[in-house]
């Protein structure tokens, strides 16, 4: 059905029916607009309109016409639109504004998670290299040390064993020493001649300390032979 705007001089308003338009009493020089016009006419230029158009008479003379209060029409356009496309038109704007801040926030969030993700990838990493270099230094330490212990020990053997070497040694001098000084008082015990009682009595004491000397030497050596084989089973 076809609508109709009219214009009073300042803003427009409509659109109108037929009949509507019949109501707001427009006269032939009222500006009418209605859809595949190209611009607008008076309404005394529109057939159709003509059978609703109002008549004026012209005022009399020397009489003033009352003044005529002008009837104030709520505009139906905001910005040249529609209030209802207008209102349309800003809601799916609103939308879509609303929709962009959302996405924004959206993809701000990932971006800062995804952040946080490599900064505690690149931590965990670092703590695992810290970890493995850790594990490596102890690892270097436990060897150094196992070194060291084995040096020590090999130390500490060859040390016992040249020192049981040595008393070997020493035993076998000693024991040719008591069996000598053993023989040198069976001789004296035995030779009687070119010797006083006294001589021989002093000669036989001499050895005799000299062969105390030798078996204390001996067992003194061999005591401490025998701690050293003890202690030489204790070194691994």
């Amino acid at each position: 059905m076809k609508t109709y705007y009219i214009h009073n001089g300042t803003e427009n308003s409509g659109p109108f029916l037929l009949d509507e338009l019949k109501a707001k009493k427009i006269t032939k020089t009222t500006l009418v607009w209605f859809e595949g016009m190209d611009e607008w006419k008076y309404a005394g230029d529109i057939p159709e309109l003509k059978i609703i158009l109002t008549v004026v008479p012209p005022p009399l003379k020397n009489i003033p016409p009352f003044p005529k209060e002008e009837k104030k029409v709520v505009s139906q356009t905001i910005l040249g639109m529609d209030k209802s496309i207008f209102f349309l038109v800003c809601g799916i704007l609103a939308l879509i504004i609303a929709t962009l801040i959302f996405n924004t926030y959206q993809d701000n969030r990932s971006l800062e998670l995804e952040q946080k993700n490599k900064q505690t990838e690149f931590q965990n990493q670092q703590i695992e290299l810290q970890q493995k270099q850790t594990d490596e230094e102890k690892i270097q330490i436990a060897i150094q040390e196992k070194i060291d212990t084995d040096r020590l020990s090999k130390q500490k053997k060859d040390s016992v064993n040249n020192r049981i070497s040595e008393i070997k040694k020493i035993l076998v001098v000693n024991n040719a020493n008591l069996e000598e000084d053993q023989n040198k008082l069976m001789d004296a015990k035995d030779f009687k001649l070119l010797r006083t009682a006294n001589e021989r009595e002093n000669q036989i004491n001499l050895i005799e300390d000299d062969i105390i000397h030798w078996q204390n030497e001996i067992k003194k050596l061999e005591n401490e032979a025998d701690r050293l084989y003890l202690e030489l089973e204790t070194i691994h």
